[in-house]
């Protein structure tokens, strides 16, 4: 008579875990962010909105993750592992067979994103001006219709009127465009370390042709004066130009370890004991 081996994988145990509470505030939050900025292009009321819902969001999600994160009692089942071979892997074979979970392994700085910003927002500035040169004889033109995307009033004005100075419309137009440059440029400076092959390719001309078939698609709902009177070509030509250069000057920065391999205390600088080695064994 053979004995059959007892297969302890069928065997299960049952324990309670405290996990973080499920909450709908950041969807809030993202909605009411959203409503603010479709406000710059349809009404004060829209933002109004917006920025009442994402004040209530903010101060729901902050209740609940402080001065104590809120939590929920959950039952998980467990099974009890058997005993597995464990697979012997010569010296060096590791990094070729295990598949790696962690990215990126390296990433730019905050001043990254913000220096491919800067660049791209006055590189995208001047293309603009040269349109308005070309096009009304006037670089203030671009500024006007740039302005007018959050003057509603604005759009009904003549050329003659566009081509003018307007210093409201400059005022408006200087701190909207350096904010949205800025606010990209760091996304260029997290997102392209992902996809380091090639970096130029997604941020110079991907990524703006797909922003501005967005834009035209809204705006051609939203302002569809506005929308008849912005020069497409010219506009994704400046916004591929600042696509370019922001990628240019976000891949040339030096980056740094993201230090995911280290645990919270030590990425935390806490000084523990039994989380210090040396540089010899973190080398391995």
């Amino acid at each position: 008579m053979s004995v059959q081996p007892f297969d302890h994988s069928s065997e299960s145990t049952t324990e309670m875990l405290q996990s973080p509470a499920p909450t709908a505030w950041p969807l809030a939050l993202a909605l009411g962010i959203a409503l603010l900025f479709a406000g710059l292009v349809t009404s004060a009321a829209v933002s109004a909105l917006g920025a009442v819902i994402a004040i209530a969001a903010a101060a729901g999600w902050f209740r609940e993750v402080l001065p104590q994160e809120a939590h929920e009692t959950v039952q998980v089942a467990r099974p009890v592992p058997g005993v597995t071979p464990v697979p012997v892997l010569a010296r060096g074979e590791m990094a070729a067979h295990v598949p790696r979970v962690w990215l990126p392994v390296e990433v730019h700085p905050i001043s990254a994103g913000v220096k491919g910003g800067l660049a791209g927002s006055v590189v995208m500035a001047v293309l603009a001006m040269i349109y308005g040169i070309l096009s009304q004889g006037s670089i203030w033109y671009p500024i006007n219709l740039f302005a007018a995307s959050f003057l509603p009033a604005a759009t009904t004005a003549t050329t003659a009127e566009a081509a003018a100075f307007h210093l409201r419309a400059l005022l408006i137009a200087i701190p909207i465009h350096l904010g949205t440059s800025l606010l990209v440029g760091l996304l260029y400076g997290a997102t392209l370390p992902m996809l380091s092959r090639r970096p130029i390719l997604l941020g110079g001309f991907i990524a703006p042709i797909f922003w501005s078939g967005v834009i035209h698609s809204v705006l051609g709902i939203v302002n569809p004066v506005l929308n008849h009177r912005i020069d497409w070509v010219w506009f994704v030509v400046s916004q591929v130009g600042f696509g370019i250069v922001a990628g240019v000057v976000v891949s040339r920065q030096e980056r740094i370890p993201t230090g995911q391999h280290l645990s919270l205390a030590r990425r935390m600088g806490m000084e523990t004991s039994g989380h210090e080695r040396s540089g010899e064994d973190e080398q391995r």
